[in-house]
């Protein structure tokens, strides 16, 4: 098994990939917008076609903002957003969630310059992982995230971390001291992209086959 030093040597060897092409700058849809708030937490445990069909309703709804959804019949948002599943206890978590953000923040955009990590994982229904993509593709912050497709790739180089937080760690501890602090809200955004797209391509079953990386270590 070919060692892996640190997250700059795995970062490298993806950016050498080009895994990125033909993707939004941000590698997230409609980066920097409510959209990513409302897609954050309908990614969970689904697919994202199926999350594209349910933005598409939204969107097509005049349902895809926080005042709307705020406002809107529960039984209709449900139904909008059915495609990505579970959406029985996601309508109610995106509902609250807007609720909170209009009280809290008065709107969107003073929510995405102001929100802290710490009030995103007081709201229900949302986790780590959630709180750190909308922090990261809505509000443009440094904060990195990790999933199942991280987890995937580094056990595939023997590495086996225990907890969200521990394997958050790990990737930003090599590579924030390569980057100046203004540039890393897009390299932890880059960072994530590359990894999903990555174990997306070469997954192998419940696998991930590295050996398109392990040449450029």
């Amino acid at each position: 098994m070919v060692e892996l030093p640190d997250a700059n040597a795995l970062y490298n060897a993806l950016e050498s990939l080009n895994l990125l092409e033909g993707k939004p700058p941000m590698w997230w849809p409609d980066y920097g917008t409510f959209s990513v708030v409302v897609g954050a937490v309908l990614t969970q445990n689904s697919q994202w076609t199926r999350v594209e069909q349910s933005l598409q309703n939204l969107e097509a709804a005049g349902a895809l903002s926080a005042e709307a959804l705020a406002a809107i019949d529960l039984g209709e948002l449900m139904e909008l957003i059915r495609p990505s599943g579970l959406f029985k206890n996601k309508a109610k978590v995106l509902q609250a969630l807007s609720a909170a953000l209009l009280e809290s923040y008065g709107g969107f955009e003073t929510f995405r310059d102001e929100v802290s990590r710490e009030w995103l994982l007081e709201q229900k229904g949302v986790g780590p992982e959630t709180a750190d993509s909308i922090l990261c593709y809505a509000c443009g912050r440094g904060a990195m995230v990790v999933d199942a497709y991280t987890a995937r790739l580094l056990r595939a180089f023997g590495f086996e971390h225990e907890s969200y937080d521990e394997l958050q760690a790990w990737c930003v501890e090599g590579v924030a001291g390569r980057f100046e602090a203004q540039e890393l809200p897009s390299i932890y955004a880059l960072f994530h992209g590359m990894v999903v797209e990555y174990v997306k391509r070469y997954k192998k079953g419940r696998e991930v086959d590295v050996g398109a990386l392990t040449p450029l270590m």
